[in-house]
């Protein structure tokens, strides 16, 4: 048996979608991608939502639109894909790496710790789909010493009078925080919906905004709509209605977009999600628990406590007491049974880059200590019981082989 890590689905709906894109003769921005983001909003429940052809071209977009720039300083964890630290880096700012707590999440703690005078904003990251502790980041964050520290250089960083809180959400669309959607807890959330995501459009992203009172969110989606358009004030839908060809550039914009032909599959499947396919996915992270719970190597991921609730995007196997070289080891075991896994993440500290920036994995021990055991399973709705049961028998196949070489070594060694 072959088992993929994270195919997408493609049922009849979204065929259908995007067949209909195809056949109503516009592909690129129209009326699927305002559709789209009218469903974001009924499902996030947040003020409004942009939908861009990216998770990182989001992030650019909101940085600059805060007025982040050469100089300053964005707070992020060092347990993350790179583009938390490369959307910083392209606006000019200096990424502020800060360690993780045990549950793959921001440390609140880390972060009152780096926060300076430069500090402009902070990215949480939801690994896995597992939100954040919001409550407390924006505690610390509206707190009179930190308040002081806040130097505002642009209007919208006068407007808000504090440092931006941004969740990189790539991970947790549908996730819940204190009962409600985890979207609405930062003033800006940024979807991915990358073709292995909970929700694709083969590529793209969303930008939910849920600013403070004396932000018109209708006035911010406007700009930041012509602003995802090379700051044109007519999109090409709008131009091809006929008189109105004629368009100004308004703003040093860049171009992001997300065009109708892929918003038609995100827009399938967002219909089905909250009753078909996030329940899926919580089935079979419920199923892994269950079975893993009864051996003592399991560590079990955050999925669900009073507060938050998980998307289930990705079920982060982490097995006690093994080193990264025998978390390898174990992988390419699972791999040898048709079964394939990923990790989430390789810190960014340990990649090339990083490290010739001047960033030292040293400096996150839990970052390391995370990454080093972490194994990520298939997790996806079109996974068969006959499918999870084959993953679960690979993986404790793979783990007990793993154990057993470690004891004759040890064994070994000791004679």
């Amino acid at each position: 048996m072959n088992i993929s890590f994270s195919p997408p689905f493609i049922d009849q709906n979204v065929i259908n979608e995007v067949v209909d894109s195809l056949k109503s003769g516009w592909i690129t921005s129209g009326p699927k991608v305002k559709e789209l983001e009218k469903e974001v909003i009924r499902l996030t429940k947040s003020k409004t939502a942009i939908c861009v052809n990216s998770w990182t071209s989001g992030a650019i977009m909101m940085l600059k639109w805060f007025g982040v720039k050469e100089g300053d300083e964005v707070i992020i964890p060092a347990y993350s894909y790179s583009a938390t630290a490369l959307c910083v880096m392209h606006c000019g700012a200096t990424p502020v790496m800060v360690d993780i707590s045990d549950d793959l999440t921001i440390d609140p703690q880390r972060i009152r710790q780096a926060i300076t005078s430069k500090t402009k904003a902070i990215i949480a990251v939801d690994i896995a789909g597992w939100p954040c502790d919001y409550n407390m980041i924006k505690a610390l964050l509206k707190g009179p010493k930190v308040r002081s520290l806040f130097v505002p250089d642009s209007e919208k960083q006068r407007k808000l009078g504090r440092i931006l809180l941004i969740s990189d959400a790539a991970h947790s669309i549908g996730a819940t925080y204190m009962g409600h959607s985890a979207a609405v807890c930062c003033d800006i959330t940024i979807f991915s919906f990358h073709a292995v995501k909970n929700i694709t459009t083969g590529e793209g992203g969303c930008i939910c905004l849920n600013l403070p009172g004396n932000f018109d969110h209708e006035e911010e989606y406007d700009f930041l709509k012509i602003f995802s358009l090379n700051g044109q004030n007519k999109d090409a839908y709008t131009k091809s209605k006929g008189g109105n060809w004629k368009y100004d550039i308004l703003y040093k914009g860049l171009k992001i977009n997300m065009p109708d032909v892929c918003a038609a599959i995100g827009l399938a499947q967002i219909k089905q999600y909250k009753n078909i396919l996030l329940p899926a996915r919580k089935t079979i992270a419920t199923k892994y628990c269950d079975v893993f719970s009864s051996y003592s190597w399991f560590i079990p991921p955050s999925l669900e406590d009073f507060t938050r609730e998980t998307s289930y995007h990705i079920f982060p196997l982490r097995i006690k007491n093994i080193t990264e070289a025998q978390r390898d080891q174990i992988i390419e075991e699972i791999v040898s049974h048709g079964v394939i896994v990923n990790v989430h993440f390789i810190p960014m500290p340990m990649l090339t880059y990083f490290k010739k920036t001047g960033y030292n994995i040293a400096d996150y021990p839990n970052s390391y200590k995370q990454y080093a055991c972490e194994i990520s399973l298939p997790i996806y709705p079109n996974l068969t019981n006959e499918d999870t049961d084959y993953v679960i028998d690979a993986v404790i196949s793979a783990v007990q082989l793993q154990l057993k070489n470690n004891k004759l070594q040890q064994l070994l060694h000791v004679e």
